[in-house]
């Protein structure tokens, strides 16, 4: 399989924002943009083996599941931190831009519509968001052949920390009904059911669809970029930033997520612990 990601990528220390990419220390986004590209790799990559003790020889393993990968990183106004990642070089490549740094996300848009005809998935990910399942791409695959190309199921956002009151929290739950009324109808086929290795598992439309990225097989990929309003740089869902990352699938598929029961059926982490450590100050904890 073809896999295009596409990562929008900033850091600008004397910004003024409130964002983690305009904070005064890099070290932070260095790491989350280091570990996101080293586990694009490790996962789905075909640089993996298995060491044979007895025989000391390390074999080829996961093969039938490696990808041909292309990572495509975007910047702009050169504020970014590419030159102080400790991965080989061939891990991605850089396309320079020059637009607003929360316009990012559409230049990103325009590299996906531009590879059209050469990938089998075509995604798109925020700097600081790390995969850790190795099945991601099968799971959304099965998904797809059990709902249709029109169904989009994204994955919930989480963050883990150690010493907060609960050690992991997924941060995109639902917003207030009005926020997504007007791009979306989650009344309109608003659940679906599957089984998987046995297991029951319940798919909702979601009043959140942003999860800081989306993963999008070839016809998906194709169906959005020939909708009239592709590209358009709308910027009318929260903020330039979610708008880019998510109100043009929002627009276009009917969006799901796994129902906080089954959340972890396909999650990304959100690096770092911004969202997480507002519980039990900003945001209340309720009793399990």
């Amino acid at each position: 399989m073809r896999i295009l990601f596409t990562i929008a990528h900033f850091f600008n220390p004397h910004g003024q924002g409130k964002h983690a990419s305009q904070r005064k220390d890099p070290r932070p986004r260095l790491i989350a943009l280091t570990q996101s590209l080293a586990a694009l790799h490790q996962l789905f990559g075909k640089s993996q083996s298995i060491i044979n003790v007895g025989q000391r020889v390390a074999l080829p393993a996961n093969q039938a599941q490696a990808d041909n990968l292309d990572i495509v990183i975007c910047t702009t106004q050169g504020h970014h931190l590419l030159n102080h990642l400790a991965l080989p070089s061939h891990f991605y490549h850089n396309h320079a831009t020059q637009v607003e740094p929360m316009l990012l996300g559409f230049e990103c848009q325009a590299i996906l519509r531009d590879s059209l005809g050469k990938y089998d998935y075509y995604c798109f990910l925020e700097d600081d968001l790390i995969l850790h399942d190795p099945w991601f791409f099968i799971k959304l695959n099965w998904f797809t052949q059990q709902a249709g190309n029109l169904n989009l199921l994204q994955p919930n956002r989480y963050e883990v920390a150690t010493h907060n009151l609960t050690c992991k929290a997924y941060i995109d739950g639902d917003l207030l009904p009005g926020i997504t009324a007007k791009f979306q109808n989650i009344h309109e086929n608003q659940q679906i059911y599957g089984k998987i290795m046995g297991m029951p598992i319940q798919f909702r439309r979601s009043l959140n669809p942003h999860s800081g990225c989306y993963f999008l097989n070839a016809n998906q990929m194709e169906y959005w970029a020939n909708q009239p309003y592709f590209l358009d740089r709308d910027t009318s869902f929260i903020s330039p930033l979610e708008s880019a990352a998510t109100l043009g699938i929002m627009k276009t598929f009917h969006v799901y997520k796994s129902v906080p029961e089954q959340a972890n059926f396909l999650e990304i982490q959100h690096f770092g612990s911004a969202f997480i450590s507002l519980i039990g100050q900003k945001v209340s904890l309720t009793a399990l």
